[in-house]
């Protein structure tokens, strides 16, 4: 079984919008690689008509990492233009492999073995949900499993909020598997920013962290979302500093709070989050690229 890397660098966990491209549109590509999204997924799959997937391979294959991580979308697994995927794939200068419909973890661990690169696996219908944990621990090189939730509600016949206990089945199998919270699906309602905004608070809160977006509109909203808030990483930061003076395993600390191991923990992951992050609001091209992974 091929090892995995040595720290990859797969900005999951971190990474708080992750923009699609159609791999084959050069020009919307470039503007994404020079935009405010934290990753770039260059896509083959949906966004893609079949007479252009050779075209948006040749792209893909041929993009160099630069300052944002660059994932492809491959096309799913048994589809008529997965293996040309894989062989072009397979020496490509990418962070890593997004696959979509992933529901056979045999199938994803020789996938993985072929790539050599990390995998995102999308879980979007019933079978994948059902084996979300052994997806997740098929392979050393899965490195994050997600939902693509229009495709799951499709195959499940639900509607509105019917998918909460899939995204939770979805969040426990990825962190029992000790990978990064999954990245929330896509917002298909590009005229809703209002919407965008909410139901990203509600999948941070439900342990989500990250988003996939289809338009540099959409960027804002997510990141403000999924940055902690100001007030929030002071009072983890007030917190933390309170551990010295306790010595305690529990206590109740100035502010009248219940403190125990529960509580520093999420105080710490606030403040690694917040130091991990550049602000919200600042522009891309001032960003650094590397970044700290977080767990």
């Amino acid at each position: 079984m091929t090892a995995a890397p040595t720290a990859p660098r797969t900005a999951l966990g971190r990474a708080r919008s992750w923009l699609y491209v159609p791999a084959h549109r050069s020009d919307v590509v470039a503007k994404a690689l020079a935009g405010a999204a934290d990753a770039v997924v260059l896509d083959l799959e949906d966004a893609v008509p079949a007479d252009a997937k050779a075209a948006a391979r040749e792209a893909a294959a041929s993009v160099s990492r630069g300052r944002l991580p660059v994932w492809v979308r491959m096309n799913g697994i048994g589809t008529p233009w997965a293996a040309d995927d894989v062989a072009a794939l397979a020496g490509a200068d990418t962070d890593g492999v997004r696959v979509p419909k992933a529901d056979d973890p045999a199938a994803v661990a020789a996938l993985a073995e072929r790539l050599g690169r990390p995998l995102h696996l999308l879980v979007e219908n019933a079978l994948g949900v059902e084996r979300a944990f052994e997806l997740a621990t098929c392979h050393p090189l899965v490195a994050g499993l997600s939902l693509g939730e229009a495709d799951l509600a499709a195959d499940l016949r639900v509607r509105g909020s019917g998918l909460e206990w899939a995204r939770g089945r979805v969040v426990v199998a990825a962190r029992a598997a000790r990978l990064p919270s999954p990245v929330a699906s896509v917002w298909t309602d590009l005229g809703d920013p209002e919407g965008l905004a909410a139901d990203s608070a509600a999948a941070r809160d439900a342990g989500f962290f990250g988003r996939s977006v289809i338009h540099p509109a959409q960027i804002g909203p997510v990141h403000r979302a999924f940055t902690p808030d100001p007030d929030e990483v002071a009072r983890a930061r007030e917190l933390l500093g309170s551990l010295e003076s306790a010595g305690e395993s529990a206590w109740v600390d100035p502010r009248g709070r219940f403190v125990d191991p529960a509580v520093v923990s999420g105080a710490r992951w606030v403040v690694e989050l917040a130091d991990a992050l550049p602000d919200p609001y600042e522009p891309a091209q001032h960003r650094p690229r590397a970044g700290k992974e977080l767990p």
